[in-house]
């Protein structure tokens, strides 16, 4: 099985703070910036970064679909971490200052992949869909931090 890995960045129009304190808000602003592509969220536990639990179906495609309970933890460094209880996928959100107190937001996804051709067509096409929601969610984002 190969490492199949996702990566896509923002800058958002807010400062650090707010932008950090978005992310982690599981109960609000999460459901606000998630694309069409989630369905079923619900939070388990927590809500608030940190010991946050919560459950949501990804659909990267009408047939793929995954089913993930997501557990928070967060890096000496202020990153928040996403680890799938239901797979290998782990989500980092990172996010550092930017010009103008703007952020600058990274998120990175990695699982291992599955082997032999599909394995292949997983490598080859689950990055762009990915990025693509991602995109949409930072989009999101951007536009929620500034209302706020």
């Amino acid at each position: 099985m190969a490492q199949v890995t996702v990566t896509a960045r923002r800058e958002i129009h807010a400062p650090v703070e707010r932008v950090r304190a978005a992310l982690a808000d599981y109960h609000t602003t999460r459901p606000k910036i998630l694309t069409e592509h989630y369905s079923d969220y619900q939070v388990q536990a927590g809500g608030q970064g940190v010991g946050t639990r919560v459950h949501w179906k990804l659909a990267a495609t009408e047939k793929r679909v995954r089913d993930q309970l997501v557990e928070v933890s967060e890096t000496d460094g202020g990153v928040l971490v996403e680890s799938d209880q239901n797979s290998s996928m782990v989500t980092t959100w990172t996010v550092q200052p930017a010009d103008a107190g703007h952020s600058a937001v990274e998120v990175h996804t990695t699982w291992s992949g599955a082997g032999g051709i599909g394995g292949f067509f997983e490598r080859t096409f689950a990055p762009p869909g990915l990025r693509r929601i991602y995109d949409g969610v930072l989009s999101n984002l951007d536009t929620v931090v500034q209302s706020s």
